[in-house]
This record gives structure tokens, sequence and C-alpha cells, in this order.
């Protein structure tokens, strides 16, 4: 939309009479980078630990910034919430448990797999991979607001403490400039890699 807007506003000419194409193309040139750059950030969270963790091409999911394998053999069942005797909800509740080092969140679960962020290799997907998956499951204002108000997705912003009592890693962004790349890339009309 703003796209069209700039555009539009070129179009209309200035002070030598109507814009040319070269100015069109620079325009839109610079609105596609603009929104790549925000598209950078945003990627930047989701391939970090406390994203990718539960955003896996494994059966399981895992833990830690060395991304290891979820203790007690945890995998996950056939709604993504783990199986019988061992659901996700079993440990995890609403909140953080500062006292055992438990993260939690309303609706602890792993991603489905269609919204795997890494390969079978367990290395990340490349910018453009995630990219595309992503806008092949929400459109813009719908990823705006799940980054927005997702439990889990705020918990990554506040994830709590280890077992042994120091704090968890943060993603490179805070949630606030997460949420602003995320809207800056949607306005620019989610351009991917």
């Amino acid at each position: 939309m703003l796209a069209l807007l700039l555009i539009a506003i070129v179009l209309a000419g200035n002070a030598d009479g109507p814009a040319s194409s070269r100015q069109v193309n620079a325009v839109a040139a610079s609105h596609r980078s603009n929104g790549l750059g925000a598209w950078q950030k945003v990627y930047s969270v989701m391939v970090s630990p406390r994203c990718l963790n539960c955003h896996t091409a494994t059966n399981y999911p895992q833990q830690g910034d060395d991304r290891h394998r979820h203790v007690a053999n945890v995998i996950r069942g056939p709604q993504d919430k783990g199986v019988v005797a061992l659901n996700c909800s079993t440990c995890h509740q609403s909140t953080n448990a500062d006292s055992t080092g438990l993260p939690g969140a309303h609706n602890w679960h792993l991603a489905p797999l269609s919204m795997r962020w890494q390969n079978v290799n367990d290395r990340p997907l490349s910018s453009a991979e995630v990219c595309r998956s992503v806008l092949r499951l929400l459109d813009g204002p719908h990823l705006l607001k799940h980054h927005e108000e997702e439990p889990l997705v705020l918990w990554a912003f506040n994830p709590g403490r280890r077992p042994d009592g120091t704090m968890r890693t943060l993603p490179p962004t805070t949630h606030a400039e997460f949420v602003e790349a995320t809207r800056q890339w949607v306005k620019a009309g989610t351009p991917c890699p």
C-alpha cells in the first residue's frame, strides 16, 4: 500500500514534469530495501534459540542456547503438545517458574512442522526460506498480530531463569523492536530475499 502511494507521489510529478520510470524504479527499490532490512531484524529473532527450540524440524523440542534435545526424551506427539504422561503442560505452566527454572507461558507447545525454521540437519533455514514459509501460513497483518500478542512469542522476550538460576539469553532485539520491524516489513509489502 505504502509502495503504491510513494509511486503515485513520484508519478504526480515534480518541478520538471512527470517522473521518469527511473525515478519510479528508484522509489520502489528503496521501499523494497527498507522492507528487506526490517525482515532481517525479524528473521534474526525467529532463528534465535528462544524461537528455534520449538520451531524444529525434529520430532522433539530443543533446549538451551546450544539447542540440545529436550531432557526426559520428550517427543512432539500428535498435536505438538507431547504424549500422554509427557504433555508439555505437565511441566510447563502458564508462567515461568523461576524457583525451578522451568519456562512457562499460556498453551506451551511445539510449533507445527509447517512452521519449522530449521532443516533436518539442525541448521536454521535461510532468511529467504523462512520468509516464504511464514507467508504461506500467515499474511502480514496476522503475523503482526501474532508477534504482538501470542503468549509464546511474548515469552521469548521474558524467558526467565535457567535451573542454575542464571537468566536465559534474550533474542537479539527487544519485543518492541521486533514488533516494529514486523510492522515495517508488512508496510513494505512483505518482501522476501
